[in-house]
């Protein structure tokens, strides 16, 4: 009933948000992924987007059926993998942003695991200015990251978001004293960001907390010592939008490569791309 070419175009859309996008990153004209998405809504018999000329947002039933299109795409892969009969080796070495700590990155990792069990996969979680200086020096193969600023197109997109400013509930920022931040060291992009936009508007700052652990930056919210910028669809248990603050703008999240690459990178890649609505949300 379901298409998997279709559905993998239906997960791409969702992950991005953008049609334009999700043509780039799947390699067909526009018209494709919009043919695509509109058989899949007849099959469906639903609308599963909410789309003008400014946004695309998922509608209750899009969001049913990323569960469905997901398990399809895996049993599908699952498949063609056992038939096939390849088996991956080597050492791969994989950096994941600090802001996939809390998310379901660990399922995705999993199954991998699972896959191709002969792949010795290392795991480094750090900044995402960090994982970039990193990539660049050829200490890491494969890196899910934060992009660095309007301009930055390495990488094939995963996903796209928006970043606001969160806090303690009941947390008020006094527009006559300077906003307490809490923020991630050097070279930190969100950091880089909240500082930019506050220097723009003119507002006073001063830092608050810093810790290279989001959980430590998580910890701070909490007991209330100031706001943090953050990715919209990953907000923490116990925290909320903080209103009365410039805007931050629109952040992405994209897969560099490093050097050549591998049947092993090229595998763990698709597996983060198929799996990328599993990483805009909080596990």
């Amino acid at each position: 009933m379901y298409d998997p070419v279709q559905l993998r175009t239906f997960l791409t859309v969702a992950q991005t948000l953008s049609f334009t996008q999700a043509a780039g990153r799947l390699g067909v004209r526009q018209s494709t992924v919009s043919q695509h998405v509109r058989r899949l809504e007849e099959a469906t018999g639903r609308p599963l987007f909410f789309r003008d000329t400014h946004s695309v947002e998922l509608t209750e039933d899009g969001e049913a059926l990323l569960g469905f299109a997901r398990t399809i795409l895996e049993a599908h892969e699952r498949a063609a993998a056992f038939f096939t009969g390849t088996r991956l080796r080597g050492r791969l070495r994989f950096g994941a942003s600090e802001d996939f700590v809390l998310t379901r990155l660990p399922e995705v990792l999993e199954g991998f695991r699972h896959e191709h069990p002969e792949v010795d996969l290392e795991l480094s979680v750090e900044l995402s200015g960090v994982l970039h200086e990193r990539l660049d020096a050829g200490r890491l193969d494969l890196v899910l990251a934060k992009r660095r600023g309007p301009g930055d197109e390495r990488g094939r997109l995963v996903w796209r978001d928006r970043m606001v400013w969160i806090g303690a509930e009941g947390l008020r920022v006094d527009p006559e004293r300077p906003v307490p931040l809490i923020v991630f060291p050097p070279p930190g992009i969100t950091r880089a960001r909240a500082l930019e936009v506050l220097e723009r508007e003119g507002r006073a700052w001063r830092i608050a907390c810093t810790s290279g652990s989001l959980s430590g930056l998580i910890a701070a919210a909490r007991a209330g010592l100031g706001v943090m910028a953050h990715t919209r669809g990953l907000i923490p248990p116990g925290l909320v939008r903080v209103g009365g603050l410039p805007e931050l703008g629109a952040v992405e999240f994209a897969l560099l490569q490093g050097g050549r690459p591998t049947p092993a990178s090229e595998a763990l890649a698709a597996a983060v791309l198929s799996g990328g609505d599993r990483l805009s949300r909080p596990a």
